[in-house]
């Protein structure tokens, strides 16, 4: 009988390891998922920082061929080409 009692203070013993192990698990499985929504907020704070940077840069490009810089002038014709097609566009809407 003895040796039963053993066996099964043992499976005890064991199981109360896993379900330690479990709770612990759950804890830094929760910790990472938080760290992960916080770095997909981080990314897509950066994205868009990104986005902003690139207008600015678009724009100052833009600019500095407005004023009288040979880099980017067919680039930059073809913007205001383009602006001023979606103008008539929204003035043509606007008669109808």
């Amino acid at each position: 009988m003895s040796n039963i009692e053993d066996i099964v203070v043992a499976l005890e013993k064991k199981i109360s390891k896993v379900l330690q192990n479990q709770s612990v698990l759950k804890e830094t499985n929760l910790k990472l998922s938080l760290e992960k929504v916080q770095y997909y907020s981080t990314l897509e704070n950066q994205a868009l920082e990104i986005e902003a940077w690139k207008d600015k840069y678009n724009t100052l490009k833009m600019a500095n061929t407005i004023l009288g810089s040979n880099e980017d002038k067919r680039e930059t014709k073809l913007k205001i080409n383009a602006l001023i097609r979606e103008i008539d566009h929204c003035i043509g809407q606007l008669s109808e």
